[in-house]
């Protein structure tokens, strides 16, 4: 199947980690250019880019920091001339000292990581919505968490951040999809094997894989798989869902 991302422009968030890493090869192997942001990780990122050649671009960025948008989107555009497909990625964690009741974190902390979770996204995708009306053509993709969903005790915040992505993802389909072919969509993803979850999988991946209709825990390269058709042309009626990887 053709997917139609060939000379297509991508920006992909926190794109050093490691389903960012397989969003950045799997975006770049459908012919996209991919402008790919990193915050912690510049060695990894310039890494990245190497790997990819001339079709990626790497790209500092900071989800709370209104100018960084601006300067990703700058970059994007001075360089291709053209936005088509904004991938929302990057992720501001916030984990609590086991024990520590959600009541008990410190409101600056807890405020900082809604803020840069929900108004990073929002932000950038705010952005990059005139230039997809412009040329009548985009699609924003929203990565989101099973936690939003199903819960869990120490992810109150983390929670709530994702969950907020999907009322905006739903609501932003009807007010783009009217100015052309401009699709938003969430893929919610539960716990996915990469090596940052290592440490997880290890101590519960049979726990969670039992979960999945599967019975396996998903791959970043499935999760990317998926995120790419979504934002793909062949893509043309998918709009406004929550799409979960793995099923569980």
């Amino acid at each position: 199947m053709k997917l139609g991302l060939d000379g297509r422009t991508v920006i992909v968030t926190g794109a050093s980690g490691g389903v960012g890493r397989e969003l950045v090869r799997a975006f770049a192997a459908e012919g996209a250019h991919v402008v790919l942001t990193y915050h912690r990780s510049p060695e990894a990122a310039e890494a990245l880019a190497k790997e990819i050649g001339d079709r990626a671009l790497a790209v500092p960025y900071r989800m709370e920091d209104a100018d960084s948008a601006r300067a990703v989107v700058d970059a994007a555009l001075g360089w291709t001339g053209r936005i088509d497909v904004l991938v929302n990625n990057a992720v501001r964690w916030l984990v609590p000292e086991a024990g520590t009741s959600f009541e008990a974190v410190p409101d600056a902390d807890w405020q900082e990581m809604l803020r840069a979770n929900v108004e990073g996204a929002v932000r950038l995708s705010r952005l990059v919505a005139p230039v997809m009306r412009e040329r009548r053509w985009g699609r924003l993709i929203h990565l989101s968490s099973t936690l939003a969903r199903d819960g869990m005790a120490g992810a109150e915040y983390y929670g709530t951040a994702k969950a907020a992505l999907h009322g905006f993802s739903r609501s932003a389909a009807f007010a783009l999809g009217r100015d052309g072919d401009i699709l938003s969509n969430v893929v919610m993803l539960g716990l996915t094997r990469t090596d940052t979850n290592a440490h997880i999988i290890e101590a519960d991946g049979e726990q969670y894989a039992a979960l999945s209709p599967l019975g396996r825990l998903v791959t970043a390269a499935e999760v990317a798989a998926t995120v790419v058709f979504l934002a793909s042309a062949a893509n043309t009626a998918i709009t406004g869902q929550v799409i979960v990887t793995g099923g569980a």
